[in-house]
């Protein structure tokens, strides 16, 4: 193999060095992707590649295939999460455009909902502002302008990951148009009555002072007091009958981690399932609550447990009896602050004991404290009981003024801490006598993510999307109801990626409670509804249905935005003629902001020019996360408007971690920022990492982890640098036709034809991880460490007529269309770089191509077998030479002329039909059949196989460097006969190398 400035010993020989056809290239060695990538940048912006593919699609009459971008909100610069998702959503829509398809891409913005409406109460709060003193359309402009600002920041962020799109008209859920829409399709609710005003716990932020979506929810761990009560049973049961003896006067023992909820305290609940005994006190310490004689009614399996919480050892109670579930169904229990002084009656009431299958003896007693209106499975035992709600706590999360004993207490105070409402319940319970024992217990408790504050259940009236409603008439291929529907599109109509997704929605919306829709906040689109004044919820005329009303509504919206609801005189404009103001309210809570997002599939699927053309996408592609958010709202807003899914598949990625596998955090100082990766190592370095992860698990990321891809990331530019700097000059007159090729370029369009098959498969199915590996492995393995380092000889020191070296540099032009474009999703800024540094021009980007078609008759599997052994047979040899080069017999392999030893007669012959010498970069090699001798080297995994490393005989090409017997004997001093002809080309074609 000849080297880049090759040198001879031979002082007597000229210097050849100017007659190789050496790698000429600007293509640098170094990257400078931080400093060049904005240039690739305005280069796009500048020729318009993403309409520009949208004017060839339309003349091309290919298929639209749609990505519909879940929003990011517009609060705050892009973090790592960020970068995952509009990366990958990145590589589909590349992907998909070179494959043929009218990929279309609009990116957009969630703008409404409480967390900026926060900063700017924030702001307020921080200039000694009152928001309530603030006109309600000045406010929401407030909040306008915030999103319209990160907006623009974030845009720049996302256009600077080299994430293509129609970045000049995005969809935003506050523009005028979105904000009708929106309305229109809560509209359709109404019309089709789905719409309730309902009182039920819903998670509350008292610090926000508003009810919350789940999505709006995140856990954290908590410490919080833990009480076990006792509930003195009454000496009758339900019936009136007398209940038996030993149970006259018994308790039955409750567990809960929310004291301030016993006040609210309706019934006790039990499973007719799980073995209870009547435990009897026997013995007690000195520091215990529980009396000796007194009766528990506790679950077995956890009465131990409960004793010893009592400070009561197995030497202090004793198990009377079983206690069935006939019993249980029958007995009535007082609340603990039942005939206490200064109660005035509150608590004068019966509390049943219920079955209830969502009670279990995992922990706790046995038997669970309900509270209808704070809790949801409590809710669903109250309604099926008829359990009286409660109306204690206020939506600052503090008990009525008028509520004996706890009026005032705060359970979760302005700043988001422990109020006293649990000490003030848990206090009261030791003062009646009903504590039995008090602890702490840390445990997964629900916070508002906005605030960080934690959230409580409260009942409050809110307006609810009855999910098992029917729609409209019920009349629906795919369900009468919003849940069938839904779970007939989860089941039949969706492909979700990976398919652990379908089992993960599906038991959401299962088991999902109606949709609460409103929100008492002041930032988003109004519930455009009027109530009838006087009328109650259940009253058929209670909302006003009245088409042309919601027609007012649509066009006042199209025309000034939903601001147009709270615009003086705006019930009046809306009811018209038809109805009197008097007779009617104007509802202005806000709706729920997963409703806004979850109608984009309308105003931006159906209703652009650039949507999809029956109004579904093809896929959504979100984080695990949107499971019970985005893709759960639009599937359940769309199953309520046009009756199935929106989307036609959901492909999902974890989160992203730090090295260690821990959660990203401030203030663990862990975080990765996408604008820092960028400004290091630039874009595409970000999106390799995104190739090279497994985005359906959770991915990590860090320093160390970024120093791999740049690494994999160099190894990749030396591959393309190789082949552009060894078609320098090429010329399409020097291109051979596949047939024509010697057996090692035929190979390597085999490889192409194995790889064009798997690119495809994996952008089809999404699989960047597999297609770059793939690309990855061909590119070092296939290319570098073998074809280019074989041909390297070939393409310098023959003659440039010579087929060989013709062939090779046809070979490198086709690896140069097929590399640039398969990679370019992928690697969307180095592919740029790669393709201008061949096709330059204004016009001109790789990202305007398609990947080749790739001929079906350049698969030739007999030739890959037999080349398959002949590799196998290579590193055999290569490892041999290794051994010597070590041992410093050798220097260069090109001084070896090995024999190689092969007993299986075919692959014998395989490798005589080749230059096995060039294959493996010696400068002879002798095969034969005869058995290897001992001193032979052979490696376990190549059975039959015995190399010999001989020196070569001759003296060294000044030219080639290989050792031949015949240098020096030419008419040009110093080199072997290939290097005599190639020169002798050269001076008849005037001297030129290249």
């Amino acid at each position: 193999m000849c080297a880049d400035t090759p040198k001879t010993d031979d002082t007597e020989a000229p210097d050849y060095r100017e007659t190789l056809f050496l790698p000429q290239t600007d293509f640098p060695m170094r990257a400078g992707l931080p400093s060049r990538e904005p240039g690739w940048l305005a280069h796009w912006e500048k020729i318009g590649v993403y309409h520009r593919l949208r004017e060839r699609a339309r003349a091309e009459g290919r298929k639209p295939w749609i990505l519909h971008d879940g929003p990011p909100y517009a609060n705050g610069h892009l973090h790592i999460g960020h970068a995952l998702n509009k990366i990958l959503k990145d590589m589909v829509v590349r992907s998909h455009q070179m494959m043929g398809y009218d990929a279309r891409y609009v990116p957009g913005w969630d703008c409404h909902g409480l967390p900026i409406e926060w900063k700017i109460e924030e702001q307020y709060r921080a200039k000694g502002r009152n928001k309530d003193e603030v006109p309600v359309i000045d406010f929401r402009q407030e909040c306008r302008r915030f999103a319209e600002h990160w907006i623009e920041v974030q845009r720049e962020e996302f256009k600077r990951l080299g994430v293509t799109g129609n970045w000049e008209d995005p969809y935003l859920t506050m523009d005028f148009h979105a904000e009708r829409v929106i309305a229109e399709e809560f509209m359709k609710f109404l019309m089709n009555g789905l719409i309730y005003q309902g009182s039920k716990p819903v998670m509350w932020s008292p610090v926000e002072r508003t009810a919350l979506a789940e999505a709006e929810v995140e856990y954290h761990d908590r410490e919080s007091p833990a009480i076990w009560v006792r509930f003195a049973l009454r000496e009758t049961a339900k019936d009136g009958s007398e209940i038996a003896p030993d149970l006259k006067g018994a308790k039955v023992v409750i567990w809960t981690t929310t004291p301030w909820t016993i006040p609210q305290n309706r019934a006790i609940a039990y499973n007719p399932d799980i073995s209870y005994g009547l435990y009897e006190i026997t013995g007690r310490p000195e520091e215990c609550w529980a009396r000796i004689g007194e009766r528990l009614l506790i679950a077995d399996r956890l009465a131990g447990e409960v004793m010893a919480h009592a400070r009561l050892d197995a030497s202090m109670y004793r198990r009377l009896r079983d206690v069935t579930a006939e019993e249980l169904e029958k007995l009535v229990a007082s609340h603990p602050f039942a005939g206490a002084e200064g109660a005035h009656g509150e608590w004068d009431y019966e509390v049943p004991l219920l079955p209830g299958e969502h009670v279990t003896d995992d922990a706790g007693t046995g038997f669970v404290h309900t509270a209808p209106s704070h809790g949801d499975e409590d809710y669903q035992l109250g309604l099926k009981y008829g359990l009286k709600m409660t109306w204690n706590v206020l939506e600052d999360g503090s008990f009525r003024p008028d509520l004996p004993f706890f009026g005032g207490e705060v359970i979760v105070t302005e700043k988001g801490k422990e109020g006293g409402a649990n000490k003030a319940v848990i206090d009261k319970l030791l003062d009646v006598g009903a504590l039995l024992a008090r602890g702490r217990i840390k445990h997964s408790y629900p916070h508002s993510w906005r605030s960080k504050a934690p959230v409580i259940y409260r009942n409050t009236p809110q307006w609810f999307a009855a999910i098992d409603r029917e729609v409209g008439d019920g009349k629906d291929e795919f369900g009468r109801t919003i849940r069938e529907r839904a779970l007939t599109s989860i089941d039949k109509l969706v492909k979700w990626i990976p398919i652990s997704g379908r089992n993960r929605i599906h038991a959401m919306v299962e088991a999902r409670p109606d949709w609460v829709l409103s929100r008492q906040r002041a930032w988003g689109v109004p519930l455009t509804c009027f109530v009838k004044r006087g009328a109650k919820p259940d009253d058929p005329d209670f909302l006003l249905k009245d088409p042309a009303v919601n027609a007012r509504i649509a066009e006042a919206f199209e025309a000034e935005g939903a601001d147009a609801w709270y615009a003086e005189g705006a019930k009046e404009r809306f009811l018209g003629p038809d109805h009197d103001p008097e007779e009617w309210e104007q509802v202005f809570d806000v709706l729920d902001v997963w409703f806004d997002s979850g109608s984009t599939h309308a105003f931006v699927l159906r209703d652009r020019e650039d949507g999809s053309p029956d109004g579904i996408a093809d896929l959504y592609l979100e984080g695990t996360d949107q499971h019970r958010g985005w893709f759960q709202s639009s599937l359940l807003q769309a199953c309520g408007t046009i009756g199935r899914a929106p989307y036609r598949s959901v492909l999902t990625h974890g989160f992203t971690l730090d090295e260690k596998g821990n959660k990203m955090s401030k203030s663990l100082g862990n975080t990765i920022a996408p604008q820092e990766v960028v400004k290091q190592y630039g874009a595409d370095i970000l999106r390799l990492w995104v190739a090279q992860t497994d985005y359906t698990a959770d991915q990590r990321i860090g320093p160390e982890i970024l120093k791999g891809v740049a690494d994999s990331y160099r190894r990749l530019r030396n591959t393309m640098r190789f082949m552009l700097g060894n078609l320098a000059g090429w010329d399409e007159a020097e291109r051979v036709a596949p047939e024509e090729m010697p057996e090692l370029e035929r190979w390597v369009l085999h490889r192409l034809a194995e790889l064009d098959h798997r690119v495809r498969k994996g952008y089809m199915a999404h699989d960047f991880q597999g297609v770059f590996q793939a690309l990855f492995t061909f590119a070092t393995s296939d290319l570098s460490a073998f074809y280019f380092d074989i041909r390297k000889d070939a393409l310098y020191c023959d003659a440039a007529d010579s087929l060989r070296r013709r062939a090779a540099r046809t070979v490198l032009d086709i690896l140069f269309e097929r590399l640039t474009t398969w990679l370019a999703p992928i690697l969307a800024f180095t592919m740029e770089e790669v393709w201008l540094a061949r096709r330059p021009g204004e016009e001109s980007s790789v990202h305007l191509q398609d990947f080749p078609v790739t001929p079906a008759d350049w698969l030739d599997e007999p030739l890959a077998a037999k080349w398959e052994g002949i590799r196998r047979v290579r590193r055999v040899v290569t490892a041999a030479l290794e051994v010597k080069r070590r041992e410093k017999e050798i220097g260069a392999s090109l001084e070896a002329a090995p024999v190689v030893h092969v007993e299986d007669a075919a692959l014998l012959d395989a490798l005589r039909s080749v230059d096995f010498d060039d294959i493996c970069i010696t400068s002879g090699i002798q095969l034969t059949a005869d058995p290897s001798p001992a001193e032979a080297f052979r490696l376990p995994e190549v059975p039959g196989v015995g190399v010999v490393v001989e020196r070569a005989e001759g003296e060294k090409c000044a030219r080639c460097w290989k050792f031949l017997p015949d240098v020096g004997t030419h008419a040009h001093p110093g080199v072997c006969g290939r290097c005599d002809a190639a020169l002798a080309a050269r001076e008849s074609t005037g001297g030129e190398a290249a």
